[in-house]
């Protein structure tokens, strides 16, 4: 698969169309937050995203690099690229355990409140020179899900700077709602196929700079993007995805979705168990 076809991951337009969907921002309601402070969910209300969190120590980190390698070695001589790891917490035991992770969850907690529901997870790697990029798009442009109440945690796996094409952030680009975008399926750079024009007429553009086992968490509807990697760096991230337990998945995503704290009163989400071998 190249990594232009990413879009296999997610539904058409069409069968998003059918889909009536709530594509307004949804503040935190977290008041006492337990890891994050005050000031950083008010930023994320403020800005949409949280950045520069610390969640695992360089020898932790390390750990889960070392897997990632073997993993992308694994999915690379199977015909796969270094874009193609996605819904890996269905597949791979030790992703589930880091979508369920408590140190992360404890902060998805802080915005998303008690009740929450991981539901995606999908390696964004970076090699080298690999002239693909992610052009300006919003999350729930993507998703079957209704209301917009996903916060998307972006944890470095490896370090992240402007030089090997960190994530970049528009700023308080949130409160515009959905935004209109152009399909760009014929860009083969374009690791997606959506764009939006001039995105610095919604904010100011922030580079998301983070050393490896750092994080950031960011809203559905922020828009975000990043560079090719020019650099001789690899830039691999692992984004994990959770949403408040109240938000209902059409098309079959129910399936993807794990009780990570709390509980799923209604049982709309299927609630897997975790994989009992890699693959």
């Amino acid at each position: 698969m190249t990594a232009q076809k990413q879009t296999k991951f997610i539904p058409g337009q069409e069968e998003l169309a059918q889909v009536e969907r709530d594509l307004r921002f949804h503040p935190s309601a977290v008041t006492n937050p337990a890891v994050l402070t005050p000031p950083q969910v008010e930023a994320y209300n403020r800005d949409g995203y949280v950045k520069g969190i610390r969640v695992f120590d360089e020898d932790e980190i390390g750990e889960y690099r070392r897997y990632f390698d073997a993993l992308l070695a694994q999915v690379m001589a199977a015909g796969g690229d270094s874009y193609s790891i996605s819904s890996a917490h269905l597949k791979y035991p030790k992703v589930y355990d880091l979508l369920t992770h408590p140190r992360i969850v404890a902060c998805v907690k802080d915005i998303l409140g008690e009740n929450v529901i991981g539901w995606g997870s999908h390696f964004f790697c970076k090699m080298p020179h690999d002239g693909k990029r992610v052009s300006w798009h919003q999350d729930a442009s993507y998703w079957p899900l209704t209301p917009t109440k996903t916060v998307t945690v972006w944890l470095a796996i490896d370090d992240a700077d402007v030089d090997n094409a960190c994530m970049r952030f528009i700023a308080g680009s949130h409160h515009f709602g959905h935004l209109t975008y152009r399909l760009s399926e014929d860009d083969e750079n374009n690791v997606l196929d959506q764009t939006v024009e001039n995105p610095e007429r919604f904010g100011e553009t922030i580079p998301v700079e983070l050393k490896a086992g750092e994080m950031s968490m960011h809203n559905d509807l922020l828009l975000h993007g990043s560079e090719a990697n020019n650099s001789d760096r690899r830039r691999c991230g692992l984004t994990l995805r959770y949403c408040a337990a109240e938000v209902r998945a059409h098309l079959g995503w129910n399936a993807k979705g794990i009780v990570v704290s709390g509980e799923d009163a209604s049982g709309h989400w299927a609630n897997p168990p975790r994989p009992e071998s890699e693959g």
